[in-house]
């Protein structure tokens, strides 16, 4: 019997599909499950939300959940804004700064978190380098940043602009000059050339970025548990610590996987957006 021509490329499809779909049920789907499964395992043997209801109810946990919040909304506002910055400069800049930003902005990218984290806590530290620094000139005092939210907030600007830069710098690229020259031509001022033609044709990538920066702030664990404060904590280090230290693994996983709902939140309206604008442009070839 032979098979027609769309059924062998059906099958083909299917089989270069599959190695990744049992990666993806494998290292996600199962631990999900099972993790779900934990989170719902009462002290009696029986399954409720008790351990859901505790992150909650208790004063603790929900002071962690609104400083993982609060940490990560100001991380990607703040990666958003410098990153998009430095990516319009890279575009329509040829200069001096321009071209030193170019040769080192992906630098961090290639150093290991345990080392940059370390580098910061040596570098602004209440007795690090920038500390001796100001007491020759007789500045004794200096402001708290390493275990504190601003130490954090500064580790997820050396860890995400880097790659939200490379990001939004390949989709102003890719931004014709012919468009940017045409609306010049056209009368076009700085500001509307920038939000009537070069944030429309380069927001897509920027929710991109959006979602990676803030999967990647809400889910980190070795800077904030090395700099951050002892109390709250974000949700990645007290899960650290509910599972190793309190040895609760039920409250430990029902911690996973609220934190995996956030960020399918996240993923969520990522998806949802990019769908609605595929709708959109079908909606207006087929006029």
């Amino acid at each position: 019997m032979k098979l027609s021509k769309e059924k062998k490329s059906g099958i083909l499809g299917l089989a270069l599909v599959f190695p990744s779909f049992l990666l993806l049920l494998g290292v996600v789907i199962v631990p999900i499950f099972f993790s779900t499964k934990e989170s719902l395992l009462n002290e009696q043997g029986g399954y409720d939300f008790s351990h859901y209801t505790a992150l909650f109810s208790d004063e603790v946990m929900r002071l962690n959940i609104w400083y993982t919040l609060k940490v990560t909304i100001i991380s990607t506002v703040l990666v958003l804004a410098i990153s998009y910055g430095v990516a319009l400069l890279l575009r329509f800049s040829n200069g001096t700064a321009a071209t030193w930003i170019r040769r080192l902005y992906l630098i961090p990218m290639f150093v290991p978190g345990v080392i940059a984290t370390y580098a910061i806590i040596s570098m602004y530290g209440n007795h690090g380098w920038l500390a001796r620094f100001f007491t020759l000139f007789g500045i004794e005092s200096f402001p708290k940043i390493i275990f504190d939210l601003k130490g954090l907030i500064l580790a997820n600007l050396w860890f995400n602009i880097p790659f939200s830069t490379m990001l939004l710098a390949s989709a102003l690229g890719g931004i014709p000059n012919s468009i940017i020259e045409s609306a010049k031509d056209a009368g076009a001022g700085k500001w509307q050339l920038f939000f009537r033609f070069i944030l429309p044709l380069s927001y897509k990538t920027m929710l991109v970025a959006v979602t990676f920066v803030f999967m990647g702030v809400i889910g980190s664990f070795t800077a904030p548990y090395l700099i951050g404060p002892n109390a709250p904590q974000v949700l990645g280090v007290a899960m650290h610590q509910v599972f190793s230290v309190y040895q609760e693994t039920a409250q430990a996983s029902a911690l996973a996987v609220f934190m995996f709902l956030l960020c399918s939140a996240m993923g969520y309206f990522y998806i949802r957006t990019m769908t609605k604008d595929a709708k959109d442009e079908a909606t207006r070839a087929g006029h």
